[in-house]
């Protein structure tokens, strides 16, 4: 199937699932698209930004430095990745958007290498919701702790959460996960926080997407379902 009629499966998707909502949520009634686009080659992200992606997601810095030398430098580029401190440097001139920061460590990094580039950085809390060992992010009982010591940061801009949901092969069984990432995103919202935007619950991918906008995502990271497997 061409990368065009796959893309276009997946924003029907999206818009059938907006539509099976059963409440208002405070994320809205529109959704983001970030194409993930991990171990494809540049001919093929080109193919999918001729079809009308705008937003792409890494989780590598040096893949996405190599792809963002040879891409239209109109693109979002988000880091979905695990980020460690010592490739702030190279990330903070890239990325429109960080998903990932699960430490006061990691927080105050951005804060000190955007300051020196005149940036606020984007940024997100990832949560691991499910606790699972083999992921990265923040235990939901430390989200409040952090997003406090981020809100007083003058080049950082926490802009909302960003969750993984353990693969399962019924969907339906991220259903929890998902509810309980919404509410914590409603809480989050509900301190108001100086210095902070929250507006993007980052949720769901090829397997699971569907279920995460029905429990409010706005934000959805998705790569074999427009590119088909990856090459590695």
């Amino acid at each position: 199937m061409l990368i065009t009629q796959r893309l276009q499966n997946v924003l029907h998707n999206i818009n059938t699932a907006i539509s099976r909502r059963n409440s208002d949520f405070l994320t809205g009634h529109q959704v983001k698209l970030v194409a993930v686009t991990k171990n494809h080659p540049v001919p093929t992200i080109e193919q999918a930004i001729n079809a009308g992606i705008s937003s792409v997601g890494e989780n590598r810095i040096q893949e996405a430095l190599s792809k963002h030398a040879m891409l239209d430098q109109a693109l979002e580029w988000h880091l979905i990745g695990h980020l460690q401190t010592n490739k702030v440097k190279q990330a903070i001139p890239l990325f429109t958007m960080i998903h990932s920061v699960d430490s006061e460590r990691l927080a105050i990094e951005i804060n000190r290498v955007a300051q020196k580039l005149n940036k606020v950085q984007q940024i997100l809390l990832q949560i691991n919701v499910a606790g699972e060992e083999t992921k990265f992010g923040l235990p939901s009982s430390k989200t409040f702790e952090l997003a406090k010591i981020i809100s007083t940061l003058t080049n950082v801009k926490l802009c909302g959460l960003m969750t993984i949901a353990p693969f399962y092969d019924n969907a339906e069984s991220t259903r929890p996960i998902f509810r309980e990432m919404y509410h914590l995103y409603q809480e989050l919202a509900a301190l108001n926080l100086p210095n902070t935007d929250i507006k993007w619950l980052s949720m769901g991918m090829t397997n699971d997407y569907a279920v995460a906008i029905e429990e409010g995502a706005n934000l959805v990271r998705i790569g074999t379902a427009i590119f088909g497997n990856r090459e590695y």
